[in-house]
């Protein structure tokens, strides 16, 4: 088997013929005022997220990550540019529109878990479904129980976040951002925090959600990225240096 990363610059932004975009990112910028000036964080991003994709985000610290992530799921808007979802524009939502749209949409996995520590397992798990009015209220801890067992935690339902390895808690944290089945999944450096055995389970849990055709980013220092992602963006200082898409060949 060969695998191989083709370098596809010139297709960035283009749609993909078999699956439509769920995330698209046009000429977007961010900058920030700081003391000393205006600082640049992205420049001018063109990028499609779509169903299927386990896409990552690569770059050395500073260049743009984690500032990206926060524009595609809502939590930042861009100073120019447009980040459409399903054809509508959520730059131009109000904080209230945004907040129930990401709640419904976009699944966050931090790096630090995030979990609250005064509530349980199963607490946080159904927490997202509280918030968003997901589901009826009788059926909410069945779907947390549900997310748990798939992830292989279940008899942790009732434990507090401090009972569990950070493993376990990251695998917790992944069941919160699938509680309310969102199409898109954004996660910063999950496996930051994590033995090289445990994020190999962890990034395998997303290249699983990938096929079951869920729309994955994740920024990530993964050096093999061949062996888990589909597609690969590089970024340095604030800028798209390359778009490639992995390819395995038989």
């Amino acid at each position: 088997m060969h695998t191989q990363i083709r370098n596809d610059h010139a297709l960035a932004g283009q749609p993909n013929a078999i699956s439509p975009s769920l995330l698209c990112l046009r000429h977007v910028s961010k900058s920030y005022d700081t003391p000393t000036g205006q600082f640049l964080a992205l420049t001018d991003i063109d990028l499609d997220l779509r169903a299927g994709d386990f896409l990552a985000i690569v770059g050395k610290s500073g260049s743009g990550k984690s500032t990206l992530v926060n524009v595609m799921t809502g939590i930042d808007t861009p100073t120019r540019g447009s980040v459409a979802a399903v054809g509508k524009n959520i730059e131009k939502f109000g904080e209230d529109r945004l907040a129930t749209w990401r709640g419904r949409n976009v699944g966050v996995v931090f790096q630090f878990f995030q979990l609250l520590p005064t509530l349980t397992v199963v607490e946080n798990i159904m927490l997202p479904m509280d918030f968003c009015h997901f589901l009826p209220t009788s059926k909410r801890r069945g779907r947390a129980m549900e997310l748990l067992e798939k992830l292989s935690i279940g008899r942790y339902a009732d434990n507090l976040p401090a009972d569990l390895s950070g493993g376990q808690q990251q695998r917790a944290a992944i069941a919160r951002a699938l509680a309310n089945d969102p199409p898109i999944i954004v996660a910063d450096e999950p496996t930051g925090n994590l033995d090289s055995r445990t994020s190999d389970e962890v990034i395998e849990l997303f290249a699983g959600l990938a096929v079951e055709g869920k729309a994955v980013a994740m920024v990530t220092h993964e050096r093999d990225l061949s062996r888990h992602f589909t597609r690969v963006v590089e970024l340095s200082d604030g800028r798209i240096l390359s778009q490639s898409e992995v390819s395995v060949r038989s």
